[in-house]
């Protein structure tokens, strides 16, 4: 019994040491920007402390009140149409399988603590968009992820690589980048129902989301990137390209986060619903057309 207590401990000492090598274990922190004491001294403690407490409080303040002004009139739709189309079920196993593949290589690289990066959250959230039926949930998800649009995109134009060295870890990127931009937003919003976006006057819910950002940045993701010394979308140290690298970096990043929220979302929504619209006119245009010569040639059979 006293061998069997004293294994227990030991045991799990190596469970937790196991499960942290995994989660962070093969970061490599020679690398600029990618993590590391360097990176995580970057700023000052009371420089990180100060903004912190003040982009958190920032961010509870906006979700409060935009909560509030949202809950006196939400303008959701009414009803909700419970079909499942076929489409949907396959992109909801294509974006799995993606992602799947994706966690694998975070648990083969020791890397898994990045799936807290704000492109998988993304992912998440749109697997729940596929996988659950349409409700007024589903709904408020949807038009609050139809802002983080932005991260997407970014990661598109200015793709890091540099540590994706697997084989097909940098297709599997691209991959997954283009099914949450390119792919799964346009589509929830062709099904419409449940997945339709307030109107382009409405600034509502651009400044909850707003205020879900500054919460998650400046806080689960930054304790976790302090921690572990990852650097979790550069909330330790700015990236070697960023045009304002400097002490103020995460200032200058909230306001101009805060601008693509806004005109990202209003952007790619007008042009997304823009081509759904002109792709529904061209095919009524041939469904008439159709129907016109079904209709003659019944007339002309007639008459003969």
């Amino acid at each position: 019994m006293p061998f069997l207590s004293q294994q227990g401990p030991r045991r799990m000492g190596y469970s937790v040491r196991t499960v942290l090598d995994w989660a962070y274990g093969g970061i490599d922190h020679s690398i600029p920007g990618n993590g590391g004491q360097e990176c995580s001294d970057f700023l000052t403690i009371k420089q990180r402390l100060l903004e912190t407490i003040s982009f958190v409080l920032l961010g509870l303040l906006v979700l409060y009140f935009g909560y509030k002004i949202i809950a006196r009139d939400p303008k959701l739709p009414s009803s909700y149409d419970r079909t499942d189309p076929a489409m949907k079920r396959v992109l909801l196993i294509v974006l799995c399988v993606t992602f799947g593949i994706e966690i694998g290589f975070k648990f083969v690289g020791r890397e898994v603590v990045y799936l807290m990066n704000p492109c998988h959250i993304v992912t998440i959230v749109q697997i729940y968009l596929l996988a659950a039926p349409p409700s007024k949930s589903s709904s408020v998800v949807f038009r609050l992820c139809m802002h983080w649009g932005h991260g997407p995109v970014l990661a598109l134009l200015l793709p890091v690589l540099n540590t994706r060295l697997l084989p097909f870890e940098v297709e599997v990127y691209y991959i997954q980048h283009v099914l949450i931009y390119f792919i799964i937003p346009p589509y929830l919003l062709w099904l419409g129902g449940a997945y339709t976006i307030e109107s382009i006057s409405d600034l509502k819910w651009s400044v909850v989301s707003f205020g879900y950002q500054c919460f998650y940045h400046f806080g689960p993701l930054q304790l976790v990137a302090f921690l572990t010394q990852a650097n979790l979308n550069n909330m330790l140290c700015p990236a070697i390209s960023d045009p304002f690298y400097g002490p103020y970096y995460r200032c200058w990043a909230v306001l101009h986060q805060a601008g693509l929220i806004l005109l990202h979302n209003k952007t790619y929504t007008t042009v997304v619903l823009g081509v759904i619209s002109l792709f529904h006119g061209i095919t009524s245009l041939f469904h008439k057309r159709a129907k016109v010569h079904g209709k003659a040639e019944y007339s002309n059979g007639k008459l003969e």
